[in-house]
């Protein structure tokens, strides 16, 4: 299998989206990796993934993000749907509070499953129904902060904000394995300890070839 150009890559980043079935994961997924919305879209059955490559530094960055039902049934899929996660849109509707009250829930089960380096982000979706909005900015805001999340309010319907949430938060993650990287390499000298393991490809282009066509082929 020849790859394109295009799909070569510097880092692959995998991020997941969680939250209650019908906040508008999908759409949220295929906007930024399609630029396609769907009025029509059912529940997602079981897991499915998508990709798109950004600009980061020079370093060209190939988001794996992976997208799962909401509902309860599903549930038992959650270990390996956040093995290897870097990065995690914990997403709600804002004009169905009900989905708001159930972020706690879904954050818990976040940090039970997933890294504890994982880079976190509330993402208030439908924020073009403003004229029923249930949930307030500023109350999504501070519960972001009190737990250390970042925050963003965005529309799949109106592209609003979509691409912004994705490129922050796979910059974010960017930051953060840049700065694990480097105090590895300052502790390497010192001789061998207690490893840590980093998630990122090696940025040698034929190894992100061969991460590609075993992570991503179908």
């Amino acid at each position: 299998m020849t790859h394109k150009p295009d799909d070569e890559y510097d880092y692959l980043f995998k991020v997941v989206l969680i939250g209650d079935s019908g906040v508008g994961k999908s759409n949220l997924l295929s906007r930024f990796t399609r630029n396609e919305f769907c009025l029509e879209s059912k529940s997602t059955i079981g897991v499915e993934f998508a990709t798109r490559s950004i600009q980061v530094d020079g370093k060209t960055i190939k988001a794996q993000i992976w997208d799962t039902a909401g509902q309860e049934r599903y549930r038992a899929i959650t270990s390996a749907y956040y093995r290897g996660a870097l990065g995690a849109l914990l997403v709600y509707d804002i004009t169905k509070h009900v989905t708001y009250e159930n972020v706690e829930r879904w954050l818990k089960e976040l940090r039970d499953h997933a890294d504890s380096n994982i880079v976190i982000m509330l993402v208030g979706n439908k924020s073009d129904l403003r004229h029923l909005r249930g949930v307030s900015t500023d109350d999504a805001q501070a519960f972001a902060e009190k737990e250390g999340l970042s925050f963003i309010e965005t529309s799949a319907l109106e592209s609003t904000n979509v691409e912004t949430a994705f490129q922050k938060i796979l910059t974010e993650i960017y930051r953060v394995m840049s700065k694990k990287a480097l105090a590895a390499d300052d502790t390497s000298a010192a001789g061998p300890g207690e490893g840590t393991t980093i998630h990122v490809t090696d940025p040698d282009q034929r190894d992100a070839k061969k991460k590609s066509k075993n992570c991503c082929s179908t």
